[in-house]
């Protein structure tokens, strides 16, 4: 029997969503004249498509399927990003200049939802059979063993932030990739020097995208008086920039968040979400939770996810074999880093990367990736479960 204490959790999670989808995007409905229910029964649709493919996979036999369903994400997505450019915009939606969504059935699907999966899956296989103790191995030699997934990771990385313009997937998954070696057995020292490196292509990337290096001064000019404040007038002046962006996504997404109080003002009763925060139902989607339901509607929301990443990483726990136990954190790993980045972005802590919520922003790819990720790790959930004589 699958984890149902883990699908529970996700189902309820996907059920807040549906209706925050609805409360949050009356603007935007209003502004192009759809109707009142549009993203809610969109988001119901996949809402509802998610918890089948959940279940579906839940059934599945682990040994037969789980390699064919994570190469097939892998492969087949990372086919789709790297045709994606030359593409006609009839199947391919472009936005900002970057073509990230492929137009299905009246839908737009990003293959990079399905790919994190999927190279999660490619990263557990691969590190379960490359991968292993270090000790007395040396740092090039280390080097040496990981120069393979460098190289994938690089090219993959490649296509997400330059063709695809997708700073905050490259981080999340810079992310997962780093804290995986060391549960697959990498040495501190290399942890480091990796962390490292993965520092300067985040710093590459940044300074090579004019729009990228805009939304840092924009970050930073709102952050920098409580920062500087700390330091020497004579250092403090020396790192001041002028505000030449207005912050006001920010801005208006903490006042969001200050107006909620405690409690909040109620469902559909907040004011942030009328044309002063934008995206409110996708991107900010906290902010507009911590406005209607306040504080404590967030905390409930904090402690369902981590409920749910408490199960997936037991499931790991669980597990004998190393490649189930390596996916099960990566999968637990790269949503956490998510909601993070996220709830980092909408207070200010960082610059915004534009990455939702799991299975609560709206958005259909990004709640279909993360339902194969959750039904491949039910699927290993029943052989943890058998091995460890759980029922």
């Amino acid at each position: 029997m699958a984890d149902r204490k883990l699908f529970t959790l996700v189902a309820i999670l996907i059920g807040i969503s549906i209706i925050l989808s609805y409360s949050l995007s009356v603007y935007v409905t209003l502004l192009f004249h759809t109707n009142e229910f549009h993203f809610a029964l969109r988001q119901a649709i996949f809402g509802v498509l998610s918890l089948t493919i959940m279940f579906s996979l839940s059934l599945l036999n682990p040994d037969k399927w789980l390699s064919p369903i994570g190469f097939t994400l892998f492969l087949g997505s990372l086919a789709l990003m790297i045709a994606m450019p030359f593409l006609p915009t009839s199947l391919v939606s472009e936005v900002g200049g970057a073509k990230r969504w492929i137009k299905v059935a009246g839908f737009s699907l990003a293959p990079v939802e399905f790919f994190k999966v999927g190279f999660i899956y490619f990263l557990a296989w691969s590190f379960s059979r490359k991968l292993g103790h270090h000790r007395g191995m040396g740092l090039i030699n280390e080097f040496k063993r990981f120069t393979p997934y460098g190289v994938v990771f690089v090219g993959a990385m490649f296509i997400i932030a330059f063709l695809q313009k997708d700073l905050g997937q490259v981080v999340v998954l810079g992310l997962t990739l780093l804290f995986m070696l060391i549960f697959a057995g990498s040495s501190f020292k290399f942890f480091i020097t990796i962390l490292g490196g993965i520092f300067m292509a985040v710093v590459i990337f940044i300074v090579t995208a004019h729009h990228r290096i805009l939304r840092i001064k924009s970050w930073w000019s709102l952050a920098q008086n409580s920062v500087l404040g700390l330091l020497p007038d004579s250092i403090a002046d020396k790192l001041r920039v002028p505000v030449e962006v207005e912050p006001y996504q920010i801005g208006h997404s903490l006042n969001a968040i200050h107006n909620g109080g405690l409690f909040g003002v109620g469902l559909g009763n907040g004011t942030f979400k009328l044309g002063f925060l934008s995206e409110v139902h996708t991107d900010f989607i906290l902010a507009g939770l911590a406005e209607e339901f306040g504080f404590f509607g967030v905390l409930g929301v904090v402690v369902i996810f981590l409920l749910i990443l408490h199960r997936i990483f037991k499931i790991a726990n669980r597990s004998k074999e190393q490649t189930l136990y390596l996916f099960s954190i990566g999968i637990g790993l790269i949503l956490a880093f998510s909601f993070l980045v996220n709830a980092y972005g909408i207070s200010g802590i960082t610059p915004i990367k534009g990455l939702s919520v799991p299975f609560l922003s709206y958005g259909g790819s990004a709640m279909l990736g993360a339902a194969f990720g959750i039904g491949m790790i039910l699927m290993a959930s029943k052989k943890a479960q058998m091995e460890k004589g759980v029922k």
